[in-house]
């Protein structure tokens, strides 16, 4: 090996950010250069880190508003522009920041005529509106109305009924995702066996947490999640060997009936993350409630091209990943009745 091959190869890796830009409160974008690692190194890190960040990094957001001497979500007030339905789509668009982990409650009691925003929200101490100028409901007399809202920390889509709600009460369909978007690029450097890989990251964000935060996030959810394989002994897992389940403790196959619910058990913990589906795709079975491959073999192909905004690209996508890594297939006779 030459002696550039060996400063290349026992470099430690390391990042910077290389380009950072704040087109508005709601729009922070960040570009981080991550080097160098082995060929074939930065797919992997890329992809984990890219889903790490959609799906992992926690947001805060209003998850339920309750509006005095209200019947329903579609309900008009007289001196308010807005149904209440449209109040609480706004309300979802606000992005609030939190450091607390606790469910807290804000309160907006306001006396019209008045445009009303994000900074007329009455927020606990712990908790900041990324934009006070986020638009929430126009009061057109001189009214007084009342807003109390939920404010909780979690991460991803939070879809919800009005099943066990009352009283002037509404959820709110939450997205605690932080992250708008994220995309990542592999570079080459050098030549032959020397030749390394540079990752470049962007990642844009609802300004609740800067890309940098959310990066760092990300990966710490990533060590958080591998954490439990460092403690995986070999007397604790089964070995096949010829088709046939050996325990690594006793040497013996187990009866037939325990490999049935073995495989049972893999089936209905395998989550849908394993098929490495487009974002749209993976989406769109997360708002349908499919979790699980278990779940997703409930529905046909017909059923699922009945999936809102989940087209017949989508379940071809689903098809070739369940083909692919689980030699199953979607069923061919209907199963479920969707309703869009």
């Amino acid at each position: 090996m030459s002696r550039n091959e060996k400063s290349i190869s026992t470099q430690v890796i390391q990042w910077k950010c290389v380009e950072s830009e704040t087109g508005s409160k709601r729009l922070h974008y960040g570009r981080f250069v991550v080097s160098p690692f082995k060929r074939g190194q930065v797919s992997t890190v890329g992809i984990a880190m890219r889903r790490a960040s959609s799906e992992e990094v926690e947001g805060t957001s209003i998850t339920c508003a309750r509006f005095q001497g209200v019947a329903h979500e579609y309900s008009t007030t007289t001196g308010i522009q807005e149904t209440i339905h449209d109040v609480s789509v706004n309300l979802k668009e606000i992005a609030p920041r939190s450091d607390s982990n606790d469910i807290q409650e804000a309160v907006s009691s306001v006396t019209g005529p008045k445009r009303v925003t994000a900074g007329d929200i009455s927020l606990p101490p712990s908790i900041e509106a990324v934009d006070d100028s986020q638009y929430v409901v126009t009061i057109t007399q001189p009214i007084s109305i009342k807003i109390e809202s939920k404010i909780e920390k979690s991460c991803g889509y939070r879809i919800e009924n009005s099943n066990g709600y009352g009283d002037g009460e509404f959820p709110v369909d939450a997205v605690s995702m932080p992250v708008r978007n994220v995309n990542y690029s592999v570079h080459l450097f050098g030549s032959g066996e020397s030749t390394r890989e540079t990752l470049f990251i962007e990642i844009w964000t609802n300004g609740s947490l800067t890309p940098d935060e959310a990066i760092s996030e990300a990966s710490k959810k990533l060590i958080d999640l591998s954490t439990p394989f460092l403690h995986v002994k070999r007397g604790d897992v089964s070995h096949s060997v010829d088709n046939q389940y050996f325990s690594a403790s006793t040497g013996s196959p187990p009866h037939l009936d325990d490999v049935s619910e073995l495989e049972g058990n893999i089936s209905e913990n395998m989550f849908i993350d394993q098929l490495e589906l487009p974002a749209r795709a993976f989406n769109c079975l997360k708002r349908a409630e499919i979790h699980t491959i278990a779940d997703l073999l409930n529905y046909s192909r017909e059923d699922s091209s009945k999936i809102k905004s989940f087209g017949k690209k989508s379940v071809d996508q689903v098809s070739k990943a369940l083909r692919e890594r689980f030699a199953t297939e979607l069923p061919i006779r209907n199963c479920v009745s969707i309703v869009n």
